[in-house]
């Protein structure tokens, strides 16, 4: 219907631009007389820009959305159309005498029908802005692509109910431009005052590329400002599935003063290319993003293992859906069952074994000891010892910062886990190592998605100690490191990842608060709750007795190999399967003997 409105635009538009001319040019008596002489070249002009424009796709157009490509393929048309106008009219009139009238005619007719497309975009617009009565008004951080990207589609899109108050932009050449119709209001020293003076409600991130350090400083700014923060992804993420138009809240990743991951892709390439690839625990949110990492370096089978049917399924349906090519075989089973484990490396000639699952929740496992002992220490030994006995290249096992001297049974049982690992590397072809790391933001047992659930809630947020601090990283981090520290991995090694600077959990809390446009402590509450039994206040990375090695990656380091035999792995293997069929207290005690680190926490 809209082709069919322009079409009877155009071909009035005609008919109306040589009767104006001939309003302009003869006696009002003549007007009548002149026109109908012209009517012959009216109606040739008429059939030849209806032709014209069809054949070029200009009715194909959708007006209201219309970018520079489409203006200039309109005016293309009608510059086809007016040369064949104008020749109509020299074969039907006198040259000599309606040469510049034809000329004056065609150009009314071009004026009028690019007026009825600017006026039909124009009516959209103004309808669309009439509806947001209650459109929010936001403040856009950044003046480049990205934010015209941003304006535009507010501009356009009647489901963004937003007002743009301006913008902010730290170069002094954009001080006081308009950007789409938005005035760039000044710089980041002038956010706090603009937001005031302005009544904004809202503060939308619109930079492609920013530093660390600079997101941090203009976060902390913001976050003063008693507005909620937003943030639109840059071409970056809309490269990893995410919609380029989305603006979603800011994530305690964006508080993180931590740079891009540099990777080594060659050694990572040659690592995983053409090899089948295990992956245990591989449908939890560490094995789900290492499955992720892999398939981008091809390689010829990945094994998805998992005893959670429901997770494995729906990481299965993604990577069917996001790498169509890839032979992806997705299994059930559990790390306990050696039975399953040896048709698992039976079936399938497996290369690499990347080892993620484990029970990781700390509290949970203080309260069922025996099942972190069970899954964890005889889960990694069944699988390492499958892998070692068919001949694996290489074993990784994902550990944590909790295994530094332990306070909790989880931790403990990881520690345990290393020791296996390192022991089983001795007089062994395949490469048995660890990497250590910290919290992973948005894992599963992860505070940051319970205080997100905490402040859509109303509140409180509940922090178990003001003085509580830990080591942070993002999952894609974490997996990427995963696999580059693998490349390293020669046998025995304990990885130890660069988690960057500490966080007290306090001020995270506080600042989560801030950007979702509240203040805490009166919209909402922050409760300490006490520390929960196995709970430290401060994670470590490193053991005193292990020293640390630079490798070539500046955010990985590596630990000295453990000094134990197979010999007496065994002895503490045994003591613990005895240990697991008594008791909670006298598990502990057990552990405690075998890794001499771990200190009971106080409250159990």
């Amino acid at each position: 219907m809209r082709n069919r409105f322009f079409l009877l635009m155009d071909f009035a538009a005609c008919y109306l631009s040589f009767l104006l001319l001939d309003v302009i040019v003869w006696p009002l008596a003549d007007v009548m007389h002149s026109y109908v002489c012209s009517l012959s070249v009216v109606i040739a002009s008429s059939v030849i820009y209806i032709l014209v424009m069809s054949v070029s796709g200009v009715y194909s157009i959708n007006w209201v959305y219309a970018s520079v490509k489409e203006y200039i393929q309109f005016f293309n048309a009608c510059c086809v159309s007016v040369a064949l106008s104008v020749g109509a009219g020299v074969f039907f009139r006198n040259p000599y005498v309606f040469l510049k009238l034809n000329l004056a005619a065609n150009a009314g007719v071009v004026t009028i029908m690019c007026g009825f497309r600017i006026a039909v975009r124009i009516l959209h617009r103004l309808m669309i802005h009439s509806t947001n009565t209650n459109a929010k008004r936001v403040l856009i951080i950044g003046a480049g692509q990205l934010a015209v990207t941003l304006l535009r589609d507010i501009w356009n899109n009647q489901k963004m109910p937003y007002q743009v108050v301006g913008l902010i932009d730290d170069d002094p050449e954009k001080k006081n431009m308009k950007i789409c119709g938005a005035r760039v209001l000044g710089t980041r020293d002038d956010i706090l005052r603009i937001c005031q003076e302005k009544q904004v409600d809202e503060v939308i991130f619109a930079i492609y590329h920013l530093s660390a350090d600079n997101k941090k400083a203009l976060l902390d700014i913001c976050s003063e400002s008693g507005c909620k923060v937003m943030i639109m992804p840059g071409i970056e993420a809309a490269l990893h599935g995410v919609d380029i138009n989305q603006i979603r809240e800011i994530d305690i990743e964006d508080l993180l003063e931590r740079d891009p991951i540099v990777l080594d892709n060659r050694l990572i390439e040659n690592d995983i290319k053409n090899k089948t690839v295990l992956v245990t625990g591989g449908g939890g949110s560490i094995g789900s993003e290492l499955c992720r990492q892999l398939v981008r370096y091809n390689p010829r089978t990945l094994i998805v293992f998992d005893i959670y049917e429901n997770n494995a399924f729906e990481l299965q349906q993604e990577l069917i859906r996001r790498f169509p090519m890839q032979n992806i075989e997705v299994l059930i089973g559990s790390v306990r069952d050696v039975a399953r484990l040896e048709e698992l490396f039976s079936t399938y000639s497996i290369d690499i074994v990347f080892h993620a699952a484990a029970h990781k929740h700390v509290p949970l496992m203080e309260d069922s000891p025996c099942e972190a002992i069970k899954n964890n220490v005889f889960g990694t030994y069944n699988t390492a010892t499958c892998a070692k006995r068919h001949g694996v290249k290489k074993f990784v096992l994902i550990s944590t910062d909790k295994a530094v001297n332990p306070t909790n049974v989880m931790g403990a049982s990881k520690r345990i886990c290393e020791m296996i690992v390192q022991t089983l590397s001795r007089d062994s072809e395949t490469d048995f190592a660890a990497v250590r790391f910290g919290n992973v933001l948005g894992s599963n047992g992860s505070v940051i998605p319970l205080f997100k659930k905490q402040i859509n809630a109303g509140g409180p947020v509940t922090v178990t100690h003001p003085e509580i601090t830990r080591f942070f990283m993002t999952i894609p981090e974490a997996a990427q490191l995963v696999l580059q520290a693998a490349s390293y991995a020669h046998g025995g090694e304990i990885f130890v990842l660069d988690m960057g600077q500490p966080v007290k959990i306090y001020d995270l809390a506080k600042k989560m608060i801030s950007l979702s446009g509240f203040k805490p402590d009166e919209d909402i509450a922050i409760e300490f709750t006490g520390l929960r039994p196995g709970e430290k206040l401060y994670e470590e990375l490193l053991m005193n007795e292990e020293g640390l090695k630079t490798t070539n990656h500046d955010k990985i380091f590596v630990g000295q190999p453990l000094d134990m035999s197979v010999e007496k792995l065994e002895e503490i293997l045994v003591t613990l399967r005895e240990a697991v069929t008594v008791d909670g207290a006298t598990l502990r005690e057990v552990v405690a003997s075998v890794v001499p680190t771990y200190h009971q926490n106080e409250q159990k």
